[in-house]
Protein backbone atom coordinates (compact mmCIF):
# COMPACT_ATOMS: atom_id res chain seq x y z
CA UNK A 1 0.00 0.00 0.00
CA UNK A 2 1.45 3.68 -0.63
CA UNK A 3 2.13 5.49 2.18
CA UNK A 4 4.10 8.28 3.74
CA UNK A 5 6.43 7.94 6.45
CA UNK A 6 9.61 9.24 8.89
CA UNK A 7 12.49 7.22 8.78
CA UNK A 8 14.47 9.40 10.66
CA UNK A 9 13.37 12.06 13.23
CA UNK A 10 14.18 15.73 12.91
CA UNK A 11 12.40 19.27 12.18
CA UNK A 12 11.27 19.89 9.26
CA UNK A 13 11.87 15.86 7.90
CA UNK A 14 9.89 15.80 5.03
CA UNK A 15 7.73 12.57 4.70
CA UNK A 16 8.38 10.31 2.25
CA UNK A 17 5.84 8.65 0.23
CA UNK A 18 6.48 4.52 -0.35
CA UNK A 19 5.46 1.48 -0.61
CA UNK A 20 4.43 -0.27 2.99
CA UNK A 21 3.07 -3.90 3.52
CA UNK A 22 -0.55 -3.68 4.38
CA UNK A 23 -1.47 -4.12 8.28
CA UNK A 24 -1.72 -7.46 9.79
CA UNK A 25 -4.81 -7.52 11.39
CA UNK A 26 -5.26 -8.97 14.46
CA UNK A 27 -8.17 -10.76 16.41
CA UNK A 28 -9.78 -7.99 17.49
CA UNK A 29 -8.79 -5.36 14.47
CA UNK A 30 -10.92 -4.26 11.44
CA UNK A 31 -9.24 -3.07 8.33
CA UNK A 32 -10.11 0.30 7.53
CA UNK A 33 -9.76 1.33 4.03
CA UNK A 34 -8.77 5.09 4.54
CA UNK A 35 -10.78 7.46 2.37
CA UNK A 36 -9.45 10.53 4.57
CA UNK A 37 -6.92 11.29 7.27
CA UNK A 38 -7.24 14.66 10.22
CA UNK A 39 -3.38 16.39 9.43
CA UNK A 40 -2.62 17.63 13.48
CA UNK A 41 0.17 19.58 15.07
CA UNK A 42 0.84 16.74 17.33
CA UNK A 43 1.81 14.59 13.68
CA UNK A 44 4.69 17.80 13.22
CA UNK A 45 5.49 17.29 16.71
CA UNK A 46 6.12 13.28 17.16
CA UNK A 47 8.04 13.70 13.58
CA UNK A 48 10.71 16.21 15.39
CA UNK A 49 11.11 14.09 17.72
CA UNK A 50 9.34 15.87 20.56
CA UNK A 51 7.50 12.77 22.25
CA UNK A 52 10.24 10.21 21.79
CA UNK A 53 10.67 9.71 25.88
CA UNK A 54 7.22 8.47 26.44
CA UNK A 55 6.11 7.40 22.95
CA UNK A 56 9.18 5.94 21.55
CA UNK A 57 8.28 4.52 17.54
CA UNK A 58 10.33 2.84 15.31
CA UNK A 59 11.20 3.79 11.43
CA UNK A 60 9.86 4.09 9.16
CA UNK A 61 6.71 5.23 10.63
CA UNK A 62 3.60 6.55 8.73
CA UNK A 63 2.10 9.45 10.69
CA UNK A 64 -1.53 10.51 11.17
CA UNK A 65 -4.04 9.92 14.03
CA UNK A 66 -7.41 10.26 12.38
CA UNK A 67 -9.12 8.18 10.08
CA UNK A 68 -12.43 7.67 8.24
CA UNK A 69 -13.01 4.85 5.60
CA UNK A 70 -14.58 1.67 4.95
CA UNK A 71 -14.13 -1.74 7.20
CA UNK A 72 -12.74 -4.21 4.31
CA UNK A 73 -11.64 -6.98 6.86
CA UNK A 74 -12.57 -8.15 10.55
CA UNK A 75 -10.46 -10.30 12.72
CA UNK A 76 -11.60 -13.53 14.29
CA UNK A 77 -13.30 -11.85 17.46
CA UNK A 78 -14.55 -8.84 16.05
CA UNK A 79 -18.28 -8.21 16.92
CA UNK A 80 -19.20 -4.84 16.82
CA UNK A 81 -18.27 -4.25 12.81
CA UNK A 82 -19.00 -5.56 9.62
CA UNK A 83 -17.35 -5.73 6.32
CA UNK A 84 -18.87 -2.71 4.49
CA UNK A 85 -19.14 -0.34 7.57
CA UNK A 86 -18.58 3.70 7.59
CA UNK A 87 -16.58 4.09 10.35
CA UNK A 88 -14.00 6.80 12.00
CA UNK A 89 -11.42 6.63 14.48
CA UNK A 90 -8.37 7.85 16.33
CA UNK A 91 -6.27 4.79 16.55
CA UNK A 92 -4.47 3.98 19.92
CA UNK A 93 -0.52 5.14 20.49
CA UNK A 94 1.84 3.35 19.30
CA UNK A 95 -0.46 1.92 16.08
CA UNK A 96 -1.04 5.65 14.70
CA UNK A 97 -0.46 5.68 10.44
CA UNK A 98 -3.38 7.05 8.74
CA UNK A 99 -1.27 8.64 6.16
CA UNK A 100 -1.71 5.29 4.43
CA UNK A 101 -3.90 3.50 1.78
CA UNK A 102 -5.31 0.90 4.90
CA UNK A 103 -5.05 0.61 8.84
CA UNK A 104 -5.65 -2.07 11.16
CA UNK A 105 -7.52 -0.44 14.33
CA UNK A 106 -8.49 -2.15 17.41
CA UNK A 107 -12.09 -2.55 17.53
CA UNK A 108 -12.58 -0.56 20.87
CA UNK A 109 -11.26 2.59 18.96
CA UNK A 110 -13.72 2.64 16.33
CA UNK A 111 -17.23 4.07 15.73
CA UNK A 112 -19.81 4.44 13.06
CA UNK A 113 -18.89 7.55 11.50
CA UNK A 114 -21.79 10.30 11.45
CA UNK A 115 -24.22 9.88 8.84
CA UNK A 116 -24.53 13.67 8.40
CA UNK A 117 -20.93 13.85 7.48
CA UNK A 118 -18.70 13.21 4.72
CA UNK A 119 -15.80 11.23 4.82
CA UNK A 120 -13.13 14.52 4.50
CA UNK A 121 -15.69 15.96 7.60
CA UNK A 122 -15.36 12.88 10.07
CA UNK A 123 -11.86 12.65 9.51
CA UNK A 124 -11.69 16.34 11.05
CA UNK A 125 -13.23 14.95 14.06
CA UNK A 126 -11.79 11.73 15.92
CA UNK A 127 -8.56 13.89 17.71
CA UNK A 128 -10.02 17.41 18.40
CA UNK A 129 -13.57 15.54 19.61
CA UNK A 130 -11.51 12.94 21.92
CA UNK A 131 -9.24 15.72 23.53
CA UNK A 132 -12.38 18.44 23.83
CA UNK A 133 -14.38 15.53 25.84
CA UNK A 134 -11.99 14.18 28.41
CA UNK A 135 -10.84 17.30 28.91
CA UNK A 136 -14.05 18.64 29.74
CA UNK A 137 -15.97 15.49 30.97
CA UNK A 138 -13.51 13.18 32.33
CA UNK A 139 -10.76 15.45 33.78
CA UNK A 140 -12.86 19.01 34.54
CA UNK A 141 -16.23 17.16 34.90
CA UNK A 142 -17.53 20.41 33.48
CA UNK A 143 -21.00 21.35 34.68
CA UNK A 144 -24.32 22.80 33.01
CA UNK A 145 -24.35 27.00 33.79
CA UNK A 146 -20.54 27.05 34.79
CA UNK A 147 -18.30 29.30 32.89
CA UNK A 148 -15.42 27.84 30.89
CA UNK A 149 -12.48 29.70 28.88
CA UNK A 150 -10.79 28.12 25.93
CA UNK A 151 -7.84 29.33 24.03
CA UNK A 152 -7.45 29.54 20.47
CA UNK A 153 -11.31 29.02 19.61
CA UNK A 154 -10.61 29.03 16.01
CA UNK A 155 -8.02 26.18 16.03
CA UNK A 156 -8.77 22.63 15.33
CA UNK A 157 -9.21 21.36 19.16
CA UNK A 158 -11.01 25.42 19.63
CA UNK A 159 -13.71 24.95 17.27
CA UNK A 160 -14.95 21.67 19.08
CA UNK A 161 -14.54 22.46 22.68
CA UNK A 162 -16.63 25.84 21.38
CA UNK A 163 -19.39 23.30 20.59
CA UNK A 164 -19.26 20.79 22.99
CA UNK A 165 -19.19 23.38 25.99
CA UNK A 166 -22.26 25.13 25.00
CA UNK A 167 -24.06 21.37 24.37
CA UNK A 168 -22.54 20.93 27.97
CA UNK A 169 -24.62 24.73 28.82
CA UNK A 170 -21.77 26.24 29.86
CA UNK A 171 -20.68 29.99 29.56
CA UNK A 172 -18.06 29.81 26.90
CA UNK A 173 -15.20 32.46 26.34
CA UNK A 174 -12.48 31.93 24.03
CA UNK A 175 -9.40 34.10 22.31
CA UNK A 176 -8.82 34.36 18.97
CA UNK A 177 -7.50 37.20 15.83
CA UNK A 178 -9.93 39.75 14.36
CA UNK A 179 -9.95 37.95 11.19
CA UNK A 180 -12.23 34.80 13.10
CA UNK A 181 -13.81 36.56 15.54
CA UNK A 182 -17.66 35.94 13.70
CA UNK A 183 -16.66 31.99 13.11
CA UNK A 184 -15.82 31.46 16.93
CA UNK A 185 -19.45 33.44 17.44
CA UNK A 186 -20.93 31.33 15.35
CA UNK A 187 -19.51 28.09 16.56
CA UNK A 188 -21.61 29.41 20.36
CA UNK A 189 -18.97 31.65 22.07
CA UNK A 190 -20.26 33.76 24.54
CA UNK A 191 -17.71 36.00 25.14
CA UNK A 192 -14.51 36.44 22.44
CA UNK A 193 -11.51 38.44 22.69
CA UNK A 194 -9.21 39.32 20.48
CA UNK A 195 -5.81 38.43 21.44
CA UNK A 196 -4.11 40.87 19.12
CA UNK A 197 -5.63 43.90 21.22
CA UNK A 198 -6.31 42.63 24.73
CA UNK A 199 -5.01 40.29 27.59
CA UNK A 200 -7.65 38.10 28.96
CA UNK A 201 -6.12 37.92 32.13
CA UNK A 202 -7.17 41.52 32.17
CA UNK A 203 -10.95 41.02 31.82
CA UNK A 204 -11.72 37.84 33.08
CA UNK A 205 -12.18 36.07 36.49
CA UNK A 206 -13.58 33.84 38.79
CA UNK A 207 -14.29 31.23 35.83
CA UNK A 208 -14.68 27.34 36.53
CA UNK A 209 -12.66 25.97 33.67
CA UNK A 210 -10.06 26.50 31.67
CA UNK A 211 -8.88 25.14 28.47
CA UNK A 212 -4.95 25.36 28.02
CA UNK A 213 -3.75 24.80 24.69
CA UNK A 214 -0.46 27.69 24.63
CA UNK A 215 2.95 28.47 26.28
CA UNK A 216 4.04 28.64 30.29
CA UNK A 217 3.20 32.25 30.39
CA UNK A 218 -0.43 31.88 29.12
CA UNK A 219 -0.85 28.80 31.19
CA UNK A 220 0.13 30.99 34.47
CA UNK A 221 -1.99 34.26 33.54
CA UNK A 222 -4.85 31.26 33.02
CA UNK A 223 -4.46 29.75 36.40
CA UNK A 224 -4.86 33.65 37.72
CA UNK A 225 -8.88 33.68 36.17
CA UNK A 226 -9.95 30.30 38.01
CA UNK A 227 -12.09 30.91 40.97
CA UNK A 228 -11.29 28.84 44.60
CA UNK A 229 -11.89 25.26 43.20
CA UNK A 230 -11.25 25.89 39.57
CA UNK A 231 -9.96 23.38 37.36
CA UNK A 232 -6.94 24.15 34.09
CA UNK A 233 -6.97 21.21 32.01
CA UNK A 234 -3.73 21.59 30.12
CA UNK A 235 -2.97 20.19 26.61
CA UNK A 236 0.15 21.40 25.89
CA UNK A 237 1.83 20.34 28.91
CA UNK A 238 3.51 20.41 31.04
CA UNK A 239 2.81 16.74 31.84
CA UNK A 240 2.14 15.82 35.30
CA UNK A 241 2.91 13.09 37.80
CA UNK A 242 -0.45 11.00 37.11
CA UNK A 243 -0.18 11.12 33.42
CA UNK A 244 3.34 9.17 33.90
CA UNK A 245 1.30 7.04 36.41
CA UNK A 246 -1.24 6.91 32.96
CA UNK A 247 1.37 5.75 30.81
CA UNK A 248 3.15 3.39 33.41
CA UNK A 249 6.07 5.12 33.41
CA UNK A 250 9.14 3.78 35.36
CA UNK A 251 10.63 6.01 38.21
CA UNK A 252 12.62 7.73 36.54
CA UNK A 253 10.08 9.27 33.98
CA UNK A 254 7.79 9.97 36.89
CA UNK A 255 10.29 12.09 38.50
CA UNK A 256 11.05 13.98 35.08
CA UNK A 257 7.70 14.52 34.93
CA UNK A 258 7.37 15.79 38.36
CA UNK A 259 10.41 17.96 37.77
CA UNK A 260 8.89 19.56 34.65
CA UNK A 261 4.89 20.27 35.80
CA UNK A 262 6.52 21.48 39.77
CA UNK A 263 6.31 25.36 39.12
CA UNK A 264 2.68 24.73 37.18
CA UNK A 265 1.34 22.70 40.31
CA UNK A 266 2.85 24.87 42.93
CA UNK A 267 1.28 28.09 41.33
CA UNK A 268 -2.29 26.32 40.95
CA UNK A 269 -1.88 25.21 44.73
CA UNK A 270 -0.92 28.96 45.99
CA UNK A 271 -4.21 29.82 43.95
CA UNK A 272 -6.48 26.79 45.45
CA UNK A 273 -6.98 25.33 41.78
CA UNK A 274 -6.52 22.62 40.29
CA UNK A 275 -4.00 21.98 37.41
CA UNK A 276 -4.29 18.74 35.38
CA UNK A 277 -2.61 17.17 32.40
CA UNK A 278 -4.68 15.78 29.18
CA UNK A 279 -2.96 13.67 26.27
CA UNK A 280 -5.72 11.73 24.89
CA UNK A 281 -6.56 8.40 24.28
CA UNK A 282 -8.06 6.42 21.70
CA UNK A 283 -11.91 5.58 22.52
CA UNK A 284 -14.65 4.27 20.74
CA UNK A 285 -17.42 4.63 22.70
CA UNK A 286 -17.06 8.33 22.88
CA UNK A 287 -16.50 8.73 19.44
CA UNK A 288 -20.07 6.89 19.18
CA UNK A 289 -21.28 9.58 21.42
CA UNK A 290 -20.09 12.15 19.66
CA UNK A 291 -21.42 11.10 16.43
CA UNK A 292 -24.73 11.23 17.74
CA UNK A 293 -24.06 14.80 18.40
CA UNK A 294 -22.94 15.79 15.59
CA UNK A 295 -26.32 13.81 13.61
CA UNK A 296 -28.37 15.59 16.08
CA UNK A 297 -27.02 19.28 14.98
CA UNK A 298 -25.52 20.08 18.56
CA UNK A 299 -22.27 20.04 16.78
CA UNK A 300 -20.64 20.82 13.00
CA UNK A 301 -17.31 19.95 11.98
CA UNK A 302 -14.98 22.96 10.91
CA UNK A 303 -12.92 21.77 8.00
CA UNK A 304 -10.09 25.09 6.74
CA UNK A 305 -8.62 22.87 3.74
CA UNK A 306 -8.55 19.04 2.00
CA UNK A 307 -5.44 18.05 0.48
CA UNK A 308 -4.86 15.38 -1.97
CA UNK A 309 -3.11 12.97 -1.00
CA UNK A 310 -0.06 13.02 -2.71
CA UNK A 311 0.11 17.43 -0.95
CA UNK A 312 0.38 14.90 2.55
CA UNK A 313 3.68 17.47 3.19
CA UNK A 314 1.87 20.61 2.12
CA UNK A 315 -0.97 19.55 4.21
CA UNK A 316 1.74 19.46 7.63
CA UNK A 317 3.31 22.52 6.81
CA UNK A 318 0.20 24.29 6.40
CA UNK A 319 -0.19 22.90 9.71
CA UNK A 320 2.64 23.83 10.95
CA UNK A 321 2.11 27.43 10.39
CA UNK A 322 -0.87 27.38 13.18
CA UNK A 323 -3.29 29.52 10.86
CA UNK A 324 -5.78 27.35 10.24
CA UNK A 325 -9.42 27.59 10.99
CA UNK A 326 -10.50 24.32 12.16
CA UNK A 327 -8.84 21.39 10.82
CA UNK A 328 -7.18 19.93 7.67
CA UNK A 329 -7.92 17.31 5.86
CA UNK A 330 -6.29 14.98 3.74
CA UNK A 331 -8.42 12.80 0.92
CA UNK A 332 -7.19 9.22 0.31
CA UNK A 333 -9.65 8.01 -1.54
Amino acid sequence: MKAFVINKYGKKVALTATQMPEPKVLDNDVLIEIYAAGVNLLDSKLRDGEFKLILPYKTPLILGHDVAGVVVKTGSRVKKFKVGDEVYARPSDHRIGTFAEFIAVDENDVALKPKTLTMEEAASIPLVGLTAWQAFIEKAKLKKGEKVFIQAGSGGVGTFAIQLAKSMGAFVATTTSTANIELVKSLGADLVIDYKKEHFETILKNYDVVLNSQNADELYASLGILRQGGRLVSLSGPPDPDFADDLKSSWFIKMVMTILSRTARKKANNLNVDYRFLFMRANGTQLGEIAALIDAGSIRPVVDKVFAFDATNDALTYVQRGHAKGKVVIKIK
